[in-house]
């Protein structure tokens, strides 16, 4: 009976730590993926910040060269 015991306890214990490795396993890919997925966005991130200097410098915003003096719009409706 000890041998039988013996060996179902084990068998118990081996499938736990087959369950446990499982897990590990699973979480390590899932963590890998999100890695990749936050590295590729950081690197479009600095991509995108760059183009955005470079037009900046090209064609300066239109909006800071027009006169900022006040127009009144509502003059010709009647509300």
């Amino acid at each position: 009976m000890s041998n039988t015991t013996c060996f179902i306890g084990s068998t118990f214990i081996g499938l736990a730590l087959i369950q446990h490795q499982a897990i590990v396993i699973g979480l390590a890919i899932t963590v890998f993926v999100f890695l990749i997925l936050l590295v590729l966005g950081l690197i479009n991130t600095y991509k995108l910040k760059a183009e955005n200097d470079k037009l900046a410098q090209i064609n300066p915003l239109e909006s800071e060269e027009e006169d900022k003096s006040y127009k009144d719009f509502t003059e010709g409706h009647l509300y």
